[in-house]
């Protein structure tokens, strides 16, 4: 045989070897290739694509000041290690959602996953989720049909959020110990007058849970408020017109709103501008971000929501400089500031980075275990015992919650938040406007 032959076949062979090489890197554990590989599943398409955005880029900063640092130290590694974020597109879908997370698991072979917005986008992969046993860190999927679930195994899954049962919970005594009074005190009503409210709901397990939440603490603690409405929408829906009127006729003193950020803006501006109710609107957490107040402009005066982060209202005390200190970060890198789901993910991110340091490991079980045996100091939002953990029973993590009125700011002529319960918090009083209008008698 021609030695030019032997050197073709060999050629040919090194190059097959080479091929087959690489093909088994890519199926290699990331620890082997000097990485942790964390997926990000957010809406980055569909409806809810701004808070999409707003999670990723959060976990993005996250990642960068942690590698800043020198990354994760993995003691079954003997040195330290950078994180490497992948994107999963949820695209505001169930489908979309089993679709990037199975592709982040199988595919993607990432060590643990963080994010998750949507109740029933979260409760739709759940169970793939389950099958591989994946530690999940969801910051969002607050319907307690989500976390609470025993149809599958949700022992990997850890809810770094109030659920709706917390929220609800907050916002219904806010009602009752300070909107209540007001009206009744500003309009000369007796003090034992019920509060007539108005309960306008995503039609999803988010919307479901959150009025279950409020209707189940009314009847239990046997508060004076009555739930004078109860009307579902679409998620997605962009006109509520026809809702809101029917709301009007049931002559509320205030709305419950149960919605994302696209649904409010819409609601709030149709509610005064186009059917003439001016009533206060009171929405929850996941709503206070920059894109609500730049969107609902001067309709979102003296409006009140639930919260446990603002970018515009930091409560003093032991979160603020670290609040300050993310919102300026994220300020120089993206221009202007993330909202709470942001600011749940940037956590989350951190929460793993903490978990496998913990495990020492990139072992998917031993970093489970690592995140129920958490006990890591809370960062920007307050948390019960000023820790973040999880529960023993259904691994979610508990916050103090507040409520923060809006006033316009002339600078910038949109609504700005300030706290004004509970009262440890409080920066203000809450007043009620004087467009406002009580429901009847």
């Amino acid at each position: 045989m021609k030695r030019e032959s032997i050197f073709c076949i060999f050629l040919a062979i090194c190059l097959t070897f080479l091929v087959l090489s690489s093909g088994c890197t890519e199926q290699q554990p990331a620890a082997q290739k000097g990485e942790i590989k964390i997926g990000v599943v957010a809406s980055m398409t569909g409806p809810a694509s701004t808070t999409g955005k707003d999670i990723w880029q959060s976990a993005e900063l996250a990642a960068e000041e942690i590698n800043a640092r020198g990354g994760v130290y993995v003691k079954d590694l003997g040195r330290s290690i950078p994180i490497h974020l992948v994107q999963g597109d949820d695209e505001s879908t169930r489908e979309g959602g089993q679709k990037a997370v199975s592709k982040l698991i199988t595919q993607d072979n990432v060590d643990l996953l963080v994010g998750g917005y949507s109740s029933a986008v979260v409760s739709a992969h759940q169970a793939i989720v389950a099958e591989y046993k994946v530690p999940y860190i969801i910051s969002g999927g607050s319907s307690t049909s989500v976390s609470h679930r025993t149809d599958i195994d949700t022992s990997y899954m850890f809810f770094h959020r109030p659920n709706t049962d917390d929220s609800g919970e907050a916002s219904v005594m806010f009602i009752n110990e300070v909107i209540r009074p007001s009206i009744n005190s500003k309009f000369g009503f007796s003090a034992d007058r019920k509060l007539r409210m108005a309960v306008i709901y995503q039609d999803s397990p988010f919307g479901k849970g959150q009025l279950d939440a409020v209707k189940n603490l009314i009847k239990t603690e046997n508060l004076p408020i009555e739930v004078v409405a109860e009307e579902p929408f679409k998620m997605g829906e962009s006109d509520f017109r026809t809702v809101l009127t029917s709301v009007k006729s049931k002559n509320p003193d205030i709305i419950y709103a149960v919605t994302f950020l696209n649904e409010l803006v819409p609601m709030t501006q149709q509610a005064r501008r186009d059917v003439g109710l001016n009533t206060l609107i009171l929405s929850i957490e996941n709503n206070d971000d920059p894109d609500y107040y730049k969107g609902v402009g001067s309709y979102g005066d003296a409006q009140v929501m639930e919260s446990r982060f603002s970018p515009y209202a930091v409560p003093k005390g032991s979160t603020e400089e670290a609040t300050r200190q993310f919102l300026s970060n994220f300020d120089k890198k993206y221009g202007g500031f993330a909202g709470m789901m942001g600011a749940a993910t940037y956590e989350s991110v951190y929460v793993a980075a903490e978990a496998i340091e913990k495990a020492g490991s990139l072992e998917k079980a031993k970093i489970r275990d690592a995140l129920a045996n958490l006990a890591m100091p809370q960062m920007m939002e307050i948390m019960k015992g000023g820790i973040i953990s999880f529960s023993p029973d259904f691994h979610e993590s508990k916050f103090d919650l507040y409520v923060v009125q809006l006033a316009i700011d002339p600078a910038s002529g949109e609504p700005r938040p300030t706290i004004v319960w509970p009262e440890n918090l409080k920066a203000k009083e809450f007043m009620l406007p004087d467009w406002y209008t009580p429901g009847s008698t």
